[in-house]
């Protein structure tokens, strides 16, 4: 189901957006935001509030770089800007609590080398994209709060670019473009200014928003359909665990993983795996091991298999049947472990494995308590783990795992039925 004309959502209240115990803390932190932006810019009308989601990862390990299929979820931990428009072209942002300042002038639009990895890259790179398809923008000064964590899985960084478009959608476009151009946009300002070559599912989870079934056939023009499901009414918590290991140094592993499997595409006559219909591969995988090796051809199985258990999690999420959708998590987890192998660096001498030891505590755990499942989140080798905990264990297993990972690696998620927003602070 090919759905082209997702329009976020204009305008969101605070009981939208968060459950019901955080709305007299949400309440005090957009107040602070605005007392923030009075600090930074005074003067002016009220500020305008917009929100984006970050993003969970919920089937479809490493495969939308291949044309591949994903489940994707947007959650309720959010990055909040308070904004007021500008009649020049200066960019100015701070972050509440912190004394950088970040200015950019868009009326350059070029990438600027000494901006890749910054925000100053994504807040030009926005606006280039916005420039590109014939989109307004310009100016605005801003007060921001992200309560997605950095290092947690949950994209910060998708989640801040799709945040920058909402806020030129908003106030320069009269919130008329769709939420896949924004992701688009945003997946143009990581590649092309930030410098990281990303796939499209993280924007897309952010702009849209809800849980979301994505193929990625066509990636200039995704499939996508929301699945109404609601994780929060059945007997499990959804759950991703910090494992503390850090992605610097690890580019070649992530990038290896495309490669290979887009070697393996070529060998069988097509751009991506996503292009060629798995029964006609399996009969050449003896070809396949003899030109690019074992993992290769094990990568090339992950890729798959992963895209058949998404279509089969789509309809057991469609059907309410959390059984079949759990059973197929840990199929997902075993086949990210044993093909993929996007768990343990090849690199390091093999001491530090931080994602397998999450996953191995898990899986103890969830043997002795016989439920619970897990797998890996997001890219790999490093980073977080999603696991999904009878809420009658929650507490029992964030303090289990909190005896091999740090204190408060353990992070409650709630699904977000919209994705980035204006929000109007109900009283």
């Amino acid at each position: 189901m090919a759905i082209n004309n997702i329009y976020p959502q204009p305008r969101s209240t605070l009981a939208t957006l968060y459950p019901g115990d955080e709305l007299d803390d949400q309440r005090a932190r957009y107040t602070e935001l605005a007392a923030c932006l009075d600090k930074h810019a005074p003067g002016g009308p009220a500020p305008v509030f917009i929100s984006a989601p970050g993003r969970t990862e919920l089937a479809g390990n490493h495969t939308d770089h291949n044309h591949g299929k994903v489940l994707a979820g947007s959650v309720t931990h959010d990055m909040v800007a308070a904004v007021r428009l500008r009649e020049d072209n200066y960019i100015t942002l701070v972050s509440r609590g912190y004394d950088d300042e970040f200015s950019v002038d868009v009326s350059s639009l070029t990438p600027v080398d000494a901006e890749k990895n910054s925000t100053e890259a994504l807040l030009r790179g926005v606006a280039d994209g916005f420039n590109k398809r014939g989109y307004a923008f310009g100016g605005f000064d801003a007060c921001l709060e992200s309560r997605v964590p950095v290092g947690s899985g949950l994209s910060s960084s998708a989640a801040l670019e799709v945040l920058i478009g909402g806020i030129f959608n908003h106030l320069y476009n009269d919130n008329r473009i769709n939420s896949v151009e924004l992701a688009q946009i945003g997946q143009y300002a990581e590649n092309t200014h930030f410098g990281k070559p990303c796939g499209l599912m993280d924007q897309l989870a952010s702009a849209v928003g809800g849980i979301q079934y994505i193929d990625f056939a066509d990636e200039t023009n995704p499939a996508i359909e929301k699945i109404s499901a609601d994780f929060s009414s059945g007997e499990f918590v959804l759950v991703v665990v910090d494992s503390g290991g850090s992605h610097a140094g690890l580019s070649h592993e992530y990038a290896a993983i495309p490669t290979e499997m887009k070697a393996a595409a070529n060998l069988l006559g097509a751009e991506v795996l996503g292009e060629l219909d798995p029964l006609r591969v399996w009969p050449r995988m003896r070809e396949l091991r003899s030109a690019h090796g074992d993992r290769a051809v094990l990568r090339t199985l992950h890729f798959f298999t992963e895209n058949q258990r998404v279509e089969g999690m789509r309809h057991a999420l469609r059907e309410g049947n959390l059984e079949r959708y759990l059973e197929l998590v840990k199929q997902s987890g075993w086949s990210s472990s044993q093909c993929l192998q996007n768990i343990v660096p090849g690199s390091g001498g093999g001491q530090d494995q931080p994602v397998a030891l999450a996953l191995g505590a898990s899986q103890v755990f969830f043997a002795q308590r016989g439920r619970g499942v897990c797998r890996i989140h997001g890219g790999g080798f490093a980073g977080t783990i999603l696991a999904f905990v009878h809420e009658d264990d929650f507490n029992d297993y964030s303090d289990w795992m909190e005896l091999y990972l740090e204190h408060g690696c353990v992070h409650e998620l709630a699904i977000r039925p919209v994705g980035v927003t204006s929000v109007t602070v109900d009283a």
